[in-house]
């Protein structure tokens, strides 16, 4: 399963955020990957890349989001395949925490479009923009998806998690959105095929005359940080760091609820 190929990047992405690799004694185990049967193709592309025998099942079944849930499994069942999985950076048992891109070269454009087609989404907000969005509860995907993205787009992310599930949700909107949907789901990759449509789709949005372009973000440093708790007033605040009350009130009950953790300052030095 050599990374650098496309096709196998994309699927050791997907099987990484959507699939489930399970130990039992001696050599017995399992792989699983489930998913809406609207994306059968998909599974039966896996199927057709691994040199193991495996199967595709289908069943309806109650789930939380629907009391009919069409779904579709993939289960290779060789040893083989789940230790070549397993090698490369995929962990049996519960893995949401601790996946992470893999420890030897392989081609990221698609590896990346297998973690979104798998715990991702794209397509058009509710006020109509286009987005495009990674959930996950691991730490280096959520770091390394924001690194590539400002590769390719310069749109910086702050990384946080969310408050009530302590999961990332990383999003990009507009025109950052469709510039990486265009890099990750280019002309004739291995993708899911409603994912495609979506790309399509949101290609078609132009930004209105009217509107404005966000000058680029200004992060917070630790420095900042220390001197807003200080003067603790957003007003004061404002003006001794040259930004606005209201970027000063929001950042500072990002600190007070926790959401932001204080970076200490540095020790001082010990030499003569």
């Amino acid at each position: 399963m050599d990374l650098q190929i496309p096709c196998y990047a994309y699927m050791f992405g997907f099987l990484q955020a959507d699939g489930h690799l399970a130990r039992r004694v001696g050599q017995k185990g399992r792989l699983t990957v489930e998913i809406n049967a609207r994306d059968i193709e998909i599974l039966r592309a896996f199927q057709r890349l691994t040199p193991h025998y495996s199967s595709i099942t289908e069943r309806v079944r109650a789930a939380n989001f629907s009391p009919e849930h069409h779904s579709a499994t993939w289960s290779p069942y060789a040893a083989e395949a789940r230790a070549v999985l397993n090698e490369l950076g995929m962990p049996y048992g519960k893995k949401s925490l601790t996946i992470r891109p893999p420890r030897r070269e392989f081609s990221r454009p698609d590896y990346l479009r297998g973690i979104i087609d798998a715990d991702g989404s794209l397509g058009w907000t509710a006020q109509g923009y286009p987005y495009l969005a990674l959930t996950s509860a691991s730490t280096a995907l959520a770091a390394y998806l924001c690194h590539y993205a400002k590769k390719v787009t310069g749109t910086a992310r702050t990384m946080s998690r969310n408050a009530r599930d302590g999961v990332y949700n990383i999003c990009y909107y507009k025109e950052t959105a469709q510039r990486l949907a265009a890099h990750f789901y280019y002309d004739g990759c291995l993708a899911v095929p409603h994912q495609k449509a979506n790309v399509e789709s949101i290609q078609t949005w132009v930004r209105p005359p009217d509107m404005r372009v966000a000058p680029p973000r200004r992060r917070w440093t630790a420095r900042e940080d220390r001197e807003l708790i200080r003067l603790g007033h957003p007003d004061r605040a404002a003006a001794a760091l040259d930004r606005t009350p209201q970027s000063c009130t929001m950042r500072l009950w990002r600190i007070r609820s926790g959401q932001v953790t204080l970076t200490p300052p540095p020790a001082p030095s010990l030499s003569p």
